[in-house]
């Protein structure tokens, strides 16, 4: 393992924009550097470490205040923590930034709503559209586009590996990787 500092990745958008994926091919890219990571992945903490919450403006802030703290946690001890979470306000983000701290990392995953919708395996976006979903972000609730996020990725312009490289690339400017880990210089397939 590495002993490099810790960090935390939040990515925040739309859900169907890309955030699980991306945070699966970090978490698998960083594992495979050697370096502690995790994968704080909203819809997976809310069958368990927020499980009680719904989704009214208190209950959203809750969820990602404990996802925040969790992840702070984890980056203490040197993990890079990826939180993929939709986080739709800016006070949310603020709020995380805030309980993180410097290693804070605000990541905004972006699709068009359209290509979120097509990826929809679940069907949310069509339950959302007749109504069955209220305050479903995107559709009948707000989203907040980040004004100044630390890097963006637009999920449908970019290959997952072009997306992992400008994650690599931020953590290594920030002295959470070192070159090797990155992979900076070292040539790699596209995919």
């Amino acid at each position: 393992m590495s002993a490099t500092r810790g960090a935390v990745i939040w990515m925040t958008g739309l859900s169907g924009a890309g955030k699980s994926t991306v945070a699966e091919a970090l978490h698998q890219r960083l594992k495979e550097a050697g370096h502690a990571s995790i994968v704080l992945d909203g819809d997976v903490l809310r069958r368990g470490l927020t499980a009680g919450l719904g989704f009214t403006p208190e209950d959203r802030a809750e969820n990602l205040r404990r996802i925040a703290h969790v992840a702070a946690l984890f980056m203490q001890q040197g993990f890079i923590a990826i939180a993929a979470v939709i986080s739709p306000e800016h006070e949310h983000r603020r709020m995380a930034r805030e309980i993180v701290g410097a290693g804070f990392v605000e990541v905004f995953v972006n699709a068009p709503l359209t290509v979120c919708e097509a990826r929809d395996v679940k069907g949310l976006y069509v339950r959302a559209r007749r109504g069955e979903i209220p305050n479903f972000t995107g559709v009948s609730g707000p989203y907040d586009v980040p004004l100044d996020p630390d890097v963006m990725i637009e999920t449908d312009r970019v290959s997952i590996e072009e997306a992992i490289g400008r994650l690599l690339m931020h953590l290594s400017a920030m002295g959470c990787l070192s070159r090797e880990e990155s992979g900076l210089g070292r040539p790699r397939l596209a995919k």
